[in-house]
């Protein structure tokens, strides 16, 4: 039997990687533009069996670690690599005395959750991803700021990854403006804007919805805001559904997995 090695992630790994991530969804995949960007960041590895099969990657935190980019070789699927990647990272997490696990899976991919769910992750939140398009909109009225009840906001989403929002990011995004709110009429609306690290000119949006009218306020800020800043997308993250308009579509629904390491 062949000895199955996990290790991190080197250069020359790229190119095998690559031929076996091209067709993982519909539309292709993303790994060959982030590729360079996870191996510089560090925490991606490799599991191989004579060569390379499958890939992960993390990001450790102060009190969690992010789990994405799991890919297996479909030649070596169905031999328990994905789950091993996992709990190579989840051991890894421990000995740093990381408390929790997250990762992100669609709701449609059945194998993936199952897998979460014999690792004995749970279904935490679900949020769903909109696409808007960047427009000039002067109709709206927005108010910039954290004066609103912190709780409803405990994690942001920055490069595709949930995060905590401690008092530190809560202060460093309110410096730049980037925390906005409208409470004019109902429940309050409130989004924080990143820009994507790994994609130049994106602009990812972690939106809290509340009341209709103020949920409309923000993304008519949000789309006049894109198209005077030149941003290519603007993609949406919240786990309300939200009335599609004419610039606004629905792309797909995600369960964001937790796991308690402690």
């Amino acid at each position: 039997m062949c000895t199955i090695v996990i290790r991190n992630a080197v250069d020359s790994d790229k190119s095998i990687i690559l031929n076996f991530c091209q067709n993982t969804f519909s539309w292709g995949d993303y790994i060959q533009d982030i590729w360079n960007s996870w191996l510089s960041e560090g925490s991606l590895f490799i599991v191989e069996k004579k060569y390379p099969v499958g890939i992960i990657h993390a990001l450790f935190s102060k009190n969690q670690v992010w789990i994405e980019g799991i890919r297996i070789n479909p030649d070596f699927r169905r031999q328990g690599l994905a789950k091993k990647l996992v709990q190579h990272l989840e051991l890894i997490a421990k000995q740093k005395q990381i408390q929790f696990s997250f990762m992100l899976i669609d709701i449609e991919n059945q194998k993936s959750l199952l897998m979460a769910k014999n690792l004995g992750y749970g279904i935490f939140q679900t949020w769903n991803f909109y696409l808007l398009i960047p427009q000039i909109n002067n109709n709206y009225e927005i108010k910039f700021g954290t004066n609103f009840d912190h709780s409803k906001i405990p994690q942001y989403v920055k490069s595709w990854r949930w995060l905590p929002l401690d008092k530190k990011t809560m202060l460093s995004l309110h410096k730049q403006k980037k925390i906005i709110f409208s409470d004019k009429t109902g429940s309050i609306s409130i989004a924080i804007l990143t820009d994507s690290e790994h994609f130049d000119k994106i602009l990812i949006v972690t939106l809290i919805s509340g009341s209709l009218s103020n949920t409309l306020n923000l993304i008519s800020y949000i789309q006049n805001y894109g198209a005077e800043n030149k941003y290519r997308k603007i993609q949406i993250l919240t786990r309300s559904k939200l009335s599609e308009i004419n610039t606004l579509e629905h792309k797909i629904t995600f369960n964001l997995m937790k796991k308690s390491l402690a």
